[in-house]
Order: C-alpha cells, then sequence, then structure tokens
C-alpha cells in the first residue's frame, strides 16, 4: 500500500518523539512519504495532490480536527468519489479530536495508530457521509467557495465562541477547555442578537424556522467533548444520514444556563430541547439566511462573516479506515 502521512507539526497532544514512533510504525506496514505541513492550507494542498496523482492508496492525517478538515478538502476537491479516491485514516493529534474519536477510534496517538493498523490488516472500512456548505446563489455569498466538513458547522453563537478561540491562540495562549468556556461566557455577554434572532432556515417543501439565534449543523455525534464528556445537540445525527440542525431563538441568561445544563447532561437519546429550540433531522439541503452577518464554523475552523450558507449532506463520500 502506498501512503502519504500528513503530519501538524504543531499538534497540541503529541510530541515530536510521539509522531517519530508513530512515523515507524506505519512505515512497517506500507510505503510511507511523510510530509509535514508548514502554512496553514498546506495540508489540503498535500491531500489535494495525493488525490490527483492516482499514485497514492491512502492520506494519513496526524493533527487535530482542523488538520483533518483540510485533508477531506484535499482528497475531495473535484467531489466525491470513494472507489477511486484514495482512502482516508486519522491519528488523533489535537485537543479534542472530534472526528477521530466519532468514528470509533482511540483519543490516544499511539492507540490509534494501532488500531488503524489492525484495520488495514483486516480490511475494515466505512464509507461516510460529509457535509457541505456552498454559497448561496443570488447573494452577496453566492462566490464563497464550497467547503466540507466532516463533524459539524455553526452559523452564529457558536461560531462567535470558536473566533474568539482562535484569537486567544493566536496570542498564545494554549487550546483548553477552560479556554473555550472562558470564550462562552464573553460571547454570550458580546451577543447583540440573544434575544432577537437573525437567522432563518428554509428547506424545500417546508415552512422556514425563523428568529434564530444560533443554528448548529451536525453530521454525526456527538457535537464536541468537554474533557472525555461527549456534548449531544442533536443525538439523532449519524456519518449515514444526512445533516441534523439544532436552532435556538432565545439566549437569555435563563435560557443559556437551561440548555447548558441540557448540553452537559446531554446523552445519545436526548439533546437540548423546549420552546426555543428547533430540532432537524437528517436533512439533504437546506439554507441558512441571516439579516446580519454572522460568523460561520466548520469542524471548529472560524471562516469570518456570512449572511447565507446552502448546506447539503452528501452520503458516502469518503472512504475512511476504521
Amino acid at each position: 500500500m502506498r501512503a502519504l502521512l500528513v503530519v501538524n507539526p504543531a499538534a497540541t497532544t503529541t510530541s515530536a518523539r510521539t509522531r517519530d514512533v508513530l512515523l515507524h510504525a506505519l512505515a512497517s506496514e506500507m510505503k510511507l512519504e511523510a510530509v509535514t505541513t508548514e502554512y496553514r492550507g498546506h495540508a489540503r494542498d498535500l491531500a489535494r495532490q495525493a488525490a490527483e496523482s492516482g499514485n497514492v492508496d491512502l492520506v494519513v492525517a496526524l493533527g487535530g480536527d482542523g488538520t483533518v478538515n483540510e485533508v477531506v478538502n484535499g482528497l475531495l476537491h473535484t467531489g466525491p468519489d470513494p472507489e477511486r479516491l484514495p482512502g482516508l485514516a486519522v491519528v488523533p493529534g489535537g485537543s479534542t479530536n472530534v472526528f477521530a474519536r466519532a468514528l470509533g477510534l482511540p483519543n490516544d496517538a499511539v492507540e490509534a495508530t494501532g488500531a488503524i493498523l489492525d484495520a488495514l490488516r483486516e480490511g475494515s472500512e466505512r464509507t461516510v457521509g460529509l457535509g457541505l456548505a456552498s454559497g448561496t446563489p443570488g447573494t452577496e455569498d453566492e462566490a464563497v467557495p464550497s467547503r466540507w466538513f466532516t463533524f459539524n458547522a455553526g452559523l452564529g453563537f457558536d461560531a462567535g465562541v470558536v473566533g474568539r478561540v482562535e484569537q486567544q491562540r493566536e496570542q498564545g495562549k494554549k487550546s483548553t477547555h477552560a479556554l473555550y468556556v472562558r470564550q462562552v461566557v464573553r460571547q454570550f455577554l458580546g451577543e447583540q442578537h440573544r434575544r432577537h434572532g437573525t437567522i432563518t432556515l428554509e428547506q424545500p417543501g417546508e415552512d422556514p424556522v425563523t428568529d434564530l439565534v444560533v443554528a448548529i449543523v451536525s453530521n454525526t455525534k456527538p457535537w464536541t467533548y468537554l474533557g472525555n464528556r461527549p456534548m449531544y445537540t442533536s443525538p439523532k445525527a449519524s456519518f449515514d444520514k444526512g445533516l441534523d440542525v439544532l436552532g435556538l431563538s432565545r439566549l437569555s441568561s435563563a435560557a443559556v444556563a437551561r440548555y447548558g445544563t441540557q448540553l452537559l447532561t446531554s446523552s445519545p437519546e436526548r439533546g437540548p430541547h423546549g420552546k426555543h429550540a428547533a430540532a432537524l433531522h437528517d436533512l439533504s439541503e437546506f439554507t441558512l439566511h441571516s439579516k446580519v452577518p454572522l460568523p460561520l464554523q466548520m469542524d471548529g475552523d472560524h471562516l469570518g462573516l456570512r449572511t447565507s450558507v446552502t448546506f447539503t449532506g452528501v452520503r458516502r463520500a469518503l472512504r475512511v479506515i476504521v
């Protein structure tokens, strides 16, 4: 097997020595080329080259969810083709590693590498669905390039939190769960539209869902992790179905306390709920419009401000070794 290992040297939970051990373990089982990323978007470029070359059977992403997202977007640059394109394997090296853990991989780079090698020997793989976000035709965002996401996206409040975390990391702060919690509080205090939402969700043949403060789009469950605790916004979400959405139309202090508690105690059976919560399941396509520009995030990566985004759930988009 010919494989490309894409290594993010800034991965927060792997040392240079650990990465060297993992490289040798993988190289013992396959013809491996390892490349270390040097700039934002490099992992995407490397995966695209691997997909276009026709000479690579497998791309292994060693890093966090951001690295995985870049690799996926590189592999699917010209669209999904699971039978032709290289497969994907993920060695978790970030602070949260939602995609790898949602696939059932251990949240430890060494153990996950062992699981991947076992899966390769046994020929174990699955073809997962992914989400695709595009600029909406006829809007000022229609020229925005399409982008794939693996586990979640969000417009509004949660994307604002992601943006604040990225700013803190650029200033040298470490990505910790305490950092995220602090930015949630700051985003809440600075949220201008928490009582009167500006987002409308539209889907073909259905009544629109209006006045949302935040819309969280899930391609799988859980939504994320707080330490080792999984948190579920859309418990029915699955790699084998379309996209799920949780929309909240009120973020008053009482509502935040209620939904925060529900999120912390959420389970595979039940997520946040109430009269100001709208839950939609297994959607093939829908559009989120906002009356004002709002922050957008995908797979924990802040993508700037948008007023309209069209989402598509694409089933059987990518082969994953697991």
